[in-house]
């Protein structure tokens, strides 16, 4: 982490502060009954039987991975409900209707942007029968799409939900915003035990601000702290935190990707100011185990990549005090991507007219390809395996587009075609060009070649950039109206996916973490005999999480969802997408001794030294590229594939 992101950790303080099996019972989709099974026995399933338990196993590793949550085997009050969340467009109250039919409810939690909900029934009793009679069941969401529910016997829903006793002084922190109500002071402030330890803080010059709020948590072995960045309007420059009891390893982690942990030793204080408060996030995986520096000198700190230095630390019980100023001014950082005041007038939402959708595009598209073209050109420069194997299988001779060309890079794979790009950004054709390739400026949904001119096109990571279905469709449309009967086409878009068959993507593992060869950890972990649960932070419904992806569990895989006036969220590189329509950050490199009058337009004189742009983007859901296909007629998909983050497929003109 660079100097001037300003995290201190000071060791040393002593205040007198110092405090599987899973569910086999399953309702018959198309039955409607209850029938045990015997997985060890010889009753045999039909395959919608079967079907279901995959639906229901996934359900459960959905539930560990996100929340660290285990199903249980045995009827509990509690249930998950697989489907049933608000990041699937269900709503509480149509949830509510499903499960009041079973019995009084204790509680429903719906987590925010999660593809699942906990009920709490008043008696076992109610929940073995919202279990018998809801599982496999269809109903019906905001926007009329159908969704099947899934259900898993829980323990200890609220305990696992809140990962922590807390206690609020001086304002009350709200977990939901990451925020305080500055008008709602709690009556009598900060414990008078704080003040002597804040005095002395002032006095060496560790903090410049005197906190008036503070939040007190306890975490058990195997909680954590979703990635978070304290709200920028809410709070002053500096986030302290003081650990008690167990030591802990925190995660700080940049929006380009770099991870950096940080050993969090007992009785150490963690002052945040600058970069490290303002732009990286911080968490703390939930996990009861830690890799740590072996060294007693190096017990605190930046843990390095010596992998013969590294040993595992168990945790314990640790308590944390954070201190906040709250904030009375509007908030002037210099990091506006971020920024929620700065942020929120700035944000788009998804298009509801063809209008809205062409603006969004020609904003957060268009425009910012030309901006970045040069520094996004400089990392891309390595052919895709399967797309140059594709180009290279073509007969001799053949004609061939590339639509959304970029900068060229597969315009010279096959020399033995006659290949000609087209791109909407004039800055990245001008790279074409230097490179001598043949491409011209154009709009993928009118390109102006004759109708059946090519024997194949291809086009790679472009269709994402519409923003509406119907304008997929026409890009489509318009790549087959360029083939000949017989001609194929090649077309890559995002995946939602980042995580298929067990297989992380390339756009995940190219997180840069200070632990650089996470196989020889591993190994050394196998070599101590111990499970290490490496779930994601990222998951709670206590702060607002900036990665994992809600993985949908339908029938036919995920629908694409178009929710109207809703703000785009903005997406955190190099995790797992939360959302189909997201805006990606592109944090731009510019050189420092360039002159600027050179500098692409709108960029001079800009006070920010690494400007970022934000890109549209709709990632694909698995069957949903080829759904898109099926629908443009006269086609036939010759091969469909997941490609490291990208769903694919081979298109013939029939």
């Amino acid at each position: 982490m660079p100097r001037d992101a300003c995290v201190s950790c000071f060791c040393g303080w002593r205040p007198a502060l110092d405090s599987s099996s899973f569910p086999v019972s399953i309702n018959s989709v198309k039955q409607s009954i209850t029938m045990n099974i015997n997985h060890k026995g010889g009753l045999k399933l039909n395959k919608t039987e079967k079907k279901f338990l995959r639906k229901q196993s996934r359900a459960r590793h959905v539930l560990l991975q996100h929340e660290g949550i285990q199903a249980v085997s045995y009827p509990t009050q509690s249930l998950v409900v697989a489907n049933g969340g608000l990041g699937n467009g269900v709503s509480r109250k149509q949830l509510l209707l499903a499960l009041e039919n079973s019995g009084p409810m204790e509680a429903l939690l719906m987590p925010p942007n999660k593809p699942y909900a906990f009920v709490i029934y008043k008696t076992i009793e109610e929940s073995k029968k919202a279990y018998a009679n809801l599982n496999g069941k269809e109903i019906i969401d905001d926007l009329g799409q159908k969704i099947i529910l899934y259900l898993n016997y829980v323990e200890k829903v609220q305990k696992s939900l809140k990962h922590r006793r807390v206690k609020h002084f001086g304002y009350e922190f709200n977990y939901e915003n990451n925020t305080v109500d500055k008008d709602k002071p709690l009556p009598g402030g900060l414990p008078d035990i704080c003040n002597s330890i804040l005095e002395k803080w002032l006095k060496e010059g560790y903090i410049k601000h005197k906190p008036d709020q503070l939040t007190i948590n306890q975490y058990e072995p195997g909680h954590g702290i979703p990635a978070h960045i304290d709200t920028h309007s809410a709070f002053e420059d500096e986030i302290i935190s003081l650990s008690l009891g167990s030591e802990i390893v925190m995660d700080f982690k940049h929006p380009e990707g770099v991870t950096v942990q940080v050993m969090l030793p007992r009785r150490s204080l963690l002052v945040m100011t600058g970069e490290s408060r303002y732009l990286w996030t911080h968490g703390i995986t939930p996990r009861k185990f830690d890799t740590v520096q072996a060294s007693e000198q190096f017990r605190g700190g930046i843990i390095t990549s010596d992998i013969g230095d590294l040993t595992l630390s168990k945790r314990g019980i640790r308590t944390s005090f954070t201190f906040r100023k709250v904030r009375r001014v509007p908030c002037n950082c210099s990091y506006s991507s971020v920024c929620d005041r700065q942020r929120k007038a700035t944000l788009p939402s998804l298009p509801e007219s063809s209008k809205e959708a062409c603006q969004l595009e020609q904003e957060h598209v268009h425009r910012v390809y030309d901006l970045i073209a040069r520094h996004f050109s400089s990392t891309r420069h390595s052919p895709w395996p399967r797309i140059a194997e594709f180009l290279k299988a073509l007969p001799s001779g053949s004609v061939v587009a590339d639509v959304g060309c970029g900068n060229g890079k597969y315009l010279g794979i096959n020399k033995e075609l006659y290949m000609i790009g087209c791109d909407h950004s004039q800055n990245l054709l001008d790279i074409c060009r230097e490179r001598e390739f043949q491409a011209l400026v154009c709009d993928a949904l009118s390109i102006p070649f004759r109708s059946g001119s090519f024997d194949a096109c291809i086009s790679i990571a472009v269709i994402h950039h519409f923003s509406t279905a119907e304008r997929r469709v026409a890009a489509l449309q318009e790549l087959v109206r360029l083939l000949r009967p017989g001609g194929q086409a090649l077309i890559y878009v995002w995946a939602m996916e980042q995580e298929y068959k067990n297989h992380r993507s390339k756009y995940l593992r190219g997180s840069k973490t200070c632990l650089q060869d996470k196989e020889e950890i591993n190994n050394v972990i196998a070599a101590e005999g111990l499970l290490v649960n490496q779930m994601s932070c990222e998951n709670s419904e206590d702060l607002e999480s900036s990665v994992p992806s809600t993985d949908n569990i339908k029938e036919e895989g995920c629908k694409p969802r178009k929710v109207p006036n809703s703000e785009l969220p903005v997406h955190t590189n190099r995790t797992s997408f939360h959302s189909q329509d997201v805006l990606v950050p592109w944090h731009l490199k510019r050189n420092p001794g360039k002159d600027k009058a050179v500098e692409p337009f709108g960029l001079a004189g800009c006070p920010d030294p690494c400007p970022v742009f934000h890109r549209y983007y709709h990632v694909f859901c698995n069957g949903e590229l080829e759904a898109s296909c099926q629908a443009l007629g006269d086609v036939s998909i010759q091969q469909s594939y997941y490609d490291e983050g990208n769903w694919c497929v081979v298109l013939q003109k029939v």
